[in-house]
């Protein structure tokens, strides 16, 4: 075709495109709160409660699901702080949780003897409010005085207060920010750096902020002093506060975040920001004896996309034109940095090889850095749980699909780990056996996955199985122990599978670049390759796969239902991106336009259009019939999605599950009880759709 006729086709297509959102006849679900809406949503719950909650296998499902997230012998999760160690707990009698201390040693023992800092569910009584902990901000070197911020029931949005850790109280005429999308962290005692909605369009068409103040104590938050300003097309801007090993701040870095994955770095100081000679596609990771660690995620300055390097902040700020970086790790063609993290003399590095975990230290010196790996367990997921600037210990974890987790203390300057805590069996491991296959997708590149599965199924070619995938955002998916699912279906002789698709960050940024935009459907090819695979191998057939994925994996879920309905018989699609022509307009979406491509153009809408589920649901077509559950709290992922798509079967007369949580936010999980109900109405459809097919 000659260029001439590609933009009329292209505009066409556009306007293809906005007439089909104008005669939209679902656009009212959109209105988050709206009467008309709400009122769609109790009908819905009520048929599908009607269906899963009155299957007799509900109230087990629930109670076990309950038993495993309120277990009292679960490993708490440590984060160092103020010479010791913090934890935040939920069980039975706490749900919404609550913030807890203990030294080192104590931790270290059986029995930890924890003190609580500050009670969630007695806050939240008291107060009369919805709370949900989304974590602190701590001033060091004491790490006392805290920024605590809470969710009104599981929002993104959060308030902002200070907290006195000593004391356990809320300081009176403390900082305090109300609820907001926003980034708040300490300069000094007296002083915090804060990015919020400050009026006038100062949010981004993404929902976040771009414009950055200095809060001193004592003035009217209104009153703060502007200190960096980007532009309402960014994604956000965002402080990142660099604090030497003594906890003394060296230098104040601003992320704008000008797409999602393109950043600009910037050097507060007295006079205006100036912008550092970092390349667009970087990510800081650390700051370590002087050194501002990042990665890259294409090539720049002579090193290949994926490296880890470091530079001196000295140079930085004498002259950044002149400052030069040192590679501390080129990564392989099967490899992924999934984190770093700073000790108070060494850097962590958390790296994958072909999937499976290693924790690495490495020790800068004058000409290079070197390494040495730690003796964490093979063949696993091994990640990095906590480090400390004030010494070189270091929390560490390690799980594999049929192995509990354990926690490993570490002492990165001798070299040395050992195991401190380990998860209890939460389910029978034994007649299930873990392999890893690779097939080749559509283009010819092999893609892995994990296959866990019964030694001896009880009818071969048929098993019932579960196959989860994302591809998306650079995010990889190592194998996880996960008790709900042991319990709910491997016990009862099911099989899980984890497809390591392209668009995650298994093998790095190349593995999720590869699938970003107009090679999105690279990654639905890859997925719907596995699924071929596993009947070619005679694991199970189309009648017994099942497929899940949350949030970017229901973009993954909803199109693979579309797509390739022949190969499945149930689909649990979960906090899902579906209508692609709109996601957009809808909060967050705009961030996301790096990840997919603006509908708005029309040369995006071209390739977006041919594969959103929500507009490629096509009548006579036999789909399996899905279960789409969302939440109305949830403020990252729309509610609109999950609501538009299920109407949308529902008027061509197809078969459909839908519910929707009114409480969790896009995580679904900040309630152990909402939890277990969550995990067992999934397990409830998957059982009803794969297992009842199995049965003779």
């Amino acid at each position: 075709m000659g260029r001439l006729f590609v933009a009329p086709l292209l505009t066409g297509l556009l306007t293809a495109s906005a007439a089909m959102a104008e005669e939209d006849p679902f656009l009212w679900l959109e209105e988050v709160q709206g009467q008309r809406a709400l009122e769609w949503v109790r009908a819905q719950n009520a048929k599908t409660e009607a269906v899963l909650e009155k299957d007799p296998r509900f109230e087990p499902f629930q109670a076990e699901a309950l038993r495993i997230f309120t277990a009292t012998d679960r490993i708490p999760g440590p984060s160092f702080r103020a010479g010791g160690v913090d934890t935040f707990w939920q069980d039975a009698a706490n749900p919404r949780g609550q913030w807890r201390h203990t030294t080192t040693e104590g931790y270290a023992s059986p029995t930890i003897p924890w003190r609580t800092v500050l009670d969630v569910d007695a806050l939240s009584k008291t107060e009369g409010a919805n709370w949900i902990w989304k974590g602190k901000e701590c001033l060091p070197p004491a790490d006392q005085r805290c920024i605590v911020r809470l969710s009104n029931g599981g929002k993104d949005a959060v308030e902002a207060r200070e907290f006195d850790a000593g004391t356990k109280q809320f300081v009176e005429n403390g900082f305090k920010l109300t609820e907001g999308k926003q980034s708040v962290d300490w300069l000094d005692a007296d002083t915090l750096l804060v990015g919020r909605d400050w009026g006038g369009d100062t949010l981004t068409e993404s929902g976040y902020p771009f414009v950055l103040k200095r809060w001193k104590r004592g003035t009217p938050v209104e009153q703060a002093t502007e200190v960096f300003r980007g532009e309402r097309t960014d994604v956000s801007a965002s402080p990142i506060i660099l604090r030497d090993e003594e906890g003394v701040l060296q230098a104040v870095f601003v992320n704008r975040g000008v797409t999602f994955y393109e950043s600009e770095l910037y050097l507060l100081g007295d006079a205006a920001p100036v912008r550092l000679p970092f390349p667009r596609k970087v990510s800081f990771q650390a700051f370590l004896q002087g050194q501002v660690v990042f990665t890259i995620e294409e090539d720049w300055g002579g090193f290949k996309q994926g490296a880890l390097l470091a530079y001196p902040l000295a140079a930085l700020k004498a002259d950044p034109a002149k400052a030069k970086p040192t590679l501390i790790l080129q990564p392989g063609p099967r490899q992924g940095i999934e984190r770093v993290a700073a000790t108070r003399n060494l850097l962590l590095v958390n790296v994958y090889e072909d999937v499976k975990g290693a924790l690495d230290v490495y020790t800068p010196g004058k000409k290079r850095w070197t390494r040495k790996r730690l003796a964490m367990p093979k063949n696993a997921s091994v990640e990095i749980v906590d480090t400390s600037s004030s010494h070189d210990q270091v929390f560490a974890g390690a799980e594999g699909f049929l192995e509990p987790g354990s926690l490993w203390f570490g002492d990165a300057a001798a070299g040395k780990v050992k195991r401190i805590k380990s998860l209890p069996a939460r389910f029978d491991a034994s007649k299930h056996r873990v392999e890893q296959f690779w097939v080749k997708s559509k283009d010819g590149t092999k893609v892995p996955y994990f296959l866990v599965r019964p030694v001896k199924p009880k009818v071969a070619g048929v098993t019932p199985t579960v196959v989860y995938g994302y591809g998306g955002f650079q995010v990889s998916k190592p194998p996880v122990y996960l008790p709900e699912m042991g319990k709910l279906w491997l016990e009862r002789g099911g099989a899980y599978v984890v497809a390591n698709i392209r668009g995650g960050g298994e093998f790095g940024p190349s593995w999720h670049q590869a699938a970003l935009r107009e090679k999105r459907q690279r990654a639905f090819d890859d997925f719907a390759a596995v699924l071929e695979d596993l009947v070619r191998r005679k694991v199970t057939s189309p009648k017994h796969i099942g497929i899940y994925g949350r949030s970017n994996g229901g973009v993954l879920t909803s199109v693979v239902m579309t797509q390739r309905p022949e190969l499945l018989n149930a689909a649990v699609i979960e906090s899902p991106l579906i209508d692609m022509m709109r996601y957009p307009k809808l909060p967050a979406g705009a961030s996301w336009v790096g990840e997919y491509g603006d509908p708005a153009v029309p040369e995006d809408a071209a390739f977006i259009s041919k594969y959103s589920a929500y507009q490629n649901l096509k009548p006579g077509v036999r789909y399996p019939k899905p279960y789409i559950t969302t939440n109305t709290k949830d403020d990252r992922v729309h509610p609109g999605h999950a609501r538009k798509f299920a109407a949308k079967l529902e008027s061509m007369g197809l078969p459909y599950l839908y519910y929707e949580n009114t409480d969790g936010g896009h995580s679904n999980d900040s309630d152990p009880m909402l939890n277990a109900r969550r995990w067992a109405l999934h397990h409830v459809y998957l059982s009803q759709q794969l297992m009842d097919a199995a049965a003779p």
